[in-house]
């Protein structure tokens, strides 16, 4: 992972720790259930970025490098581990 991407990733990490302590409270308060469902929501969204920030940097790297290998095997190996992560997004929150 290029450090970029990790410092991008520790960030958002960050911050998604603070939306669900938000969250946590929110229950504590018993706040209105729409509120925290928004809260959810918007948890979910930041979440799906985080992967796709991931997704991009393992692309940009790890596959790229193995498809600038010449291996085949090595080629074809991240070709399946992309169909599987792709497969398992595409089944998020139900999309």
């Amino acid at each position: 992972m290029k450090e970029e991407t990790r410092g991008q990733a520790r960030t958002r990490l960050r911050k998604i720790a603070g939306q669900v302590a938000g969250l946590e409270r929110m229950i504590d308060e018993d706040r209105y259930c729409v509120d925290v469902l928004m809260q959810i929501a918007a948890v979910r969204g930041a979440l799906d970025r985080m992967g796709k920030l991931l997704l991009e940097g393992h692309v940009q790297t790890c596959v790229a490098d193995a498809m600038r290998s010449g291996r085949k095997k090595d080629a074809d190996e991240k070709v399946e581990e992309l169909i599987e992560v792709f497969s398992r997004f595409a089944h998020v929150g139900g999309r």
